[in-house]
């Protein structure tokens, strides 16, 4: 029982991303082509960067197409006739029907969560400042509309209480590399039956993340801000305004403890001494233990509370 095996065209930027293509590429099915982001200026020189996938693509000799507009009629013209059997999307850019119809089995994406919830931009964030207890990932058809065509296959991964976006993603990214691979087998074994995604009156949405999307809003339930902060972890990372003195700086926070108590503390009223660094909220305190102050390093609250002279005139803004 000789399993055939496809030629796939991979479409993906990120490490996310990069994950999969490597599975795929050690995996019996065989990647024809991959097409990533331009490379961009980045960093003070402005150098310009590669992609994570373009990287590896280099590395492993396979071919690489870089186009600004994913409807050139050139690019186009190139991607056809590699003659795939399907593409494989990864954490890229909106695709045209006239490229996501191109192969004859379809394309397909790989979305971090378990659709119809959280389609959209940032599904590992908000899985956790929802205070979700699992999420998974999805393999699924594209069409038209953004994540929502029928489903392939879909895997189910636990989210422990303390983990923050960063550990889960990278826990997303391997067992989404090995759904990828299953999902080609499948297709090539002809053995998944391809379901529509569930009617789900209102599904959780993760929208893209906003700068003004990460402010921590004190005036909640510890338990909320605990989450919010964890799942914005490392990345784009929740804020709080500190005054000190007539200076108003943003502290980055990373991780911290929580308790639940009653207190006569306004939310958002900061205790703040050699060895304490606690912010007031609704119905307890939330206690940092890993921060960044606005044109400092990413440090821990020892080193932090150890900057300061005086602990007078600090609060939160």
């Amino acid at each position: 029982n000789i399993m055939k095996n496809l030629k796939v065209v991979f479409f993906g930027t990120p490490d996310f991303a990069k994950e999969s293509l490597a599975a795929i590429h050690q995996s019996n099915h065989q990647v024809v082509g991959v097409v990533t982001v331009a490379d961009k200026p980045s960093g003070r020189g402005q150098k310009l960067t590669e992609s994570p996938v373009k990287k590896y693509a280099v590395e492993n000799n396979l071919t690489v197409f870089q186009p600004e507009k994913l409807r050139n009629p050139e690019f186009l013209e190139q991607i056809r006739n590699l003659d795939a059997d399907v593409f494989v999307v990864v954490a890229f850019r909106m695709m045209p029907k006239i490229l996501f119809e191109m192969p004859k089995i379809g394309t397909f994406n790989l979305h971090a969560s378990l659709l119809p919830d959280y389609r959209g931009a940032a599904p590992i964030n908000f899985a956790i400042i929802n205070g979700e207890e699992k999420t998974g990932a999805t393999t699924f058809f594209i069409n038209e509309k953004i994540d929502e065509g029928n489903i392939l296959l879909q895997e189910e991964l636990p989210i422990s209480p303390d983990e923050n976006a960063g550990s889960l993603h990278d826990r997303l990214m391997e067992m989404g590399a090995k759904l990828v691979v299953k999902t080609l087998d499948g297709l090539a074994e002809n053995s998944i039956t391809e379901q529509p995604q569930p009617q789900v009156a209102e599904p959780k949405n993760a929208f893209k993340i906003f700068k003004e999307d990460t402010r921590i809003n004190w005036n909640q339930e510890t338990k909320k801000v605990h989450n919010f902060i964890r799942g914005m972890s490392p990345y784009p990372c929740a804020f709080t305004s500190l005054k000190v003195g007539d200076e108003i700086k943003g502290l980055k926070i990373f991780a911290g403890n929580f308790e639940i108590s009653h207190h006569q503390n306004e939310a958002g009223t900061l205790e703040i001494a050699k060895n304490v660094f606690k912010i007031y909220t609704k119905d307890g305190f939330y206690s940092p233990t890993e921060v960044q102050l606005e044109g400092k390093k990413r440090m821990n609250v020892k080193d932090f509370l150890n900057g300061f002279h005086s602990f007078e005139n600090i609060e939160i803004a």
